[in-house]
This record gives structure tokens, sequence and C-alpha cells, in this order.
């Protein structure tokens, strides 16, 4: 249980130090160019690094097809509810998105070794593989909503750089390319800085952020849809196959993660209220390091 704690209480050091740096340096800090280094140039190095590390192996699909179903499952009720209770443009967007993004990667995968050892890693990077798709095509669609028509928002999916490489790198891995101990060192180096760099903004929004602002049906909504909605869809569909415990149990960890700081980072990237959002993903943040021992429990019974 210690090493699970450990596990999300170390990344927190790196929030802390960006909420540190903005508060202390205020405006001589600008958030936008950070969001831009990160999203279109070292993010590009996080997913080669990420997908290159471990050897894409067909036959570990099926955890991350449930994993894709599942997502896919709720956005369609998530549509069918949202739309009913949001009318403004940029809540609606993030009411849609917000929940189904989550930290499969920084937190996901060294959670779900500390749980299940280090035999849940080959599932744990194909799942984290079709969540880069998941953020990176819907999340950058609706994200791009809140401020842009369905064309612009289309485009805006295309132009990222990190989509293209992760299936630059996806296409290498299938082919069986073993990159050398050099260059996997250059994709490190520079996915640890992405790394470090979306918790330090995730940090530097937060300072200034007023969550008693924030709509309280958005926050009840986001925050019910992660942690009872989400986790109750996957139980249940877990519940009725057939499939080995520990990989039942990885999807529903990996479903059970908090926002992800890229919620933050797209939110930035295309104006689409990034304060709030970074008081969702706080919210989420705070409240995972209660539920994930629920969560854990619940394992018992897949």
């Amino acid at each position: 249980m210690s090493s699970i704690i450990f596990s999300i209480v170390s990344i927190y050091v790196f929030i802390v130090m960006g909420y540190l740096a903005k508060h202390s340096f205020k405006e001589q800090i600008d958030d936008k160019t950070i969001t831009l280094l990160n999203v279109y140039f070292l993010q590009v190095f996080l997913t080669f690094w990420g997908l290159l590390i471990h050897p894409v192996d067909i036959t570990l699909l099926y955890a991350p097809s449930i994993y894709l179903a599942i997502v896919i499952i709720a956005l369609i009720a998530s549509a069918v509810f949202a739309h009913k209770l949001f009318k403004h443009k940029k809540e609606y967007s993030i009411a849609m998105v917000a929940a189904i993004i989550g930290n499969t990667g920084n937190l996901g995968i060294p959670l779900n070794i500390a749980i299940f050892g280090e035999a849940s890693i080959p599932y744990t990077t194909v799942v984290n593989l079709v969540n880069v798709f998941v953020v990176y095509t819907i999340g950058v669609y609706f994200y791009s909503r809140g401020s842009f028509d369905v064309k612009r928002s289309l485009a805006n999916i295309v132009k990222l750089p990190i989509l293209w490489a992760a299936i630059a790198a996806i296409t290498l891995s299938v082919y069986g390319y073993k990159p050398s101990e050099t260059v996997m060192n250059m994709l490190m180096m520079g996915a640890y800085a992405s790394m470090t760099m979306q918790l330090f903004l995730f940090g530097i929004y937060l300072y200034g952020t007023k969550i008693k602002e924030i709509n309280t049906t958005l926050i009840s909504w986001v925050v019910g849809f992660k942690f009872v909605l989400l986790p109750l869809l996957a139980f249940l569909l877990l519940y009725n196959i057939t499939l080995d415990p520990m990989i039942k149990g990885v999807i529903f960890i990996e479903l059970l993660m908090p926002l992800a700081v890229a919620n933050v980072n797209l939110a930035s990237l295309y104006d689409c209220e990034p304060k709030i959002v970074t008081a969702l993903v706080f919210i989420s943040s705070v409240l995972f390091l209660g539920v994930i021992f629920i969560g854990v429990e619940v394992l018992n019974y897949l």
C-alpha cells in the first residue's frame, strides 16, 4: 500500500514547484509559451519513447479494445445528458471529454506496477497507447469546439505532430524496429522533460484558480462521471466477460485514473477555460487519493 501512496505523491512535487514558480514570478512566466513548447515539441519525444520502449504485440490488443469500447460508450452517454445540462459552449466541451481523459501514463503505469507487478507493463503500455489517440483525436476535437467550428476542430487534430509521431512509432514497432541505446537515451531525455513540464504547467495554472467560482453542476458532473459512472460501467462490462483477472484489473484501474494534465494542455492550447479545467484536474487528483483504495478493493470482485 505504501508503494501506491509513494507513486501518487511523488509526481505532486513538480506540481508544487510549478505553483511556487508562478507565485514568485507572476506574469514573467508565459503559460501559453510553455504549452506550445510542450505540445508541439517535447511531447513528440514522449510519444516515441513511450511507444518504442516496449514492442507492440498484436496479441495484447484485447485489453485496449475493451478500454476503448468503455470510453466510447461513456462518450455516447455523456453526449445524451451533457447537452441538456450545459448550454455554455465551453462548459459543454469540458463536460463531454474531461472525465474520459485520465492519467493512464504518468500515474497509471507506475500505479499498476505497484498493484500487479511488472507483468502488467505490456497491458498498461497498450492501454496508454489507446488513451494517447483518445486525447489527441476526441480530446482535441471537443476542446477545440469550445472556441472553433467543426471544420477547424477537425483540422486541429491533423495539425498536431503528436498524432503523426504516434502513428510513426507504432509502425516502427510493428515492423520490429529496436532503437539503439543512444537513440533511446535521447528520447528519454525529451520524454522526462515533457512529463516534468506538464506537471509544472499544472502547478502554474493552479495559481490563481478559484474553485468556488466554477459552476457546481460542472464539478458534480465531471467528478461523478469520473469516479461513479465510468467505474460502474467498467465494472459491469468486465464482470460479465471472461478475461485474466490481472488484465481486467489493469483496465479498471486505468479507467479510474484522475483527470490527466493533458486536459490542461488542450484547454490552454484552444482557449477552452484552462483555469476551470485545472481546477477539475486538481479536484479529481485530491479525491483520487481516497478513491484508489476503494478501487483496489473492487478488484477482488472482478
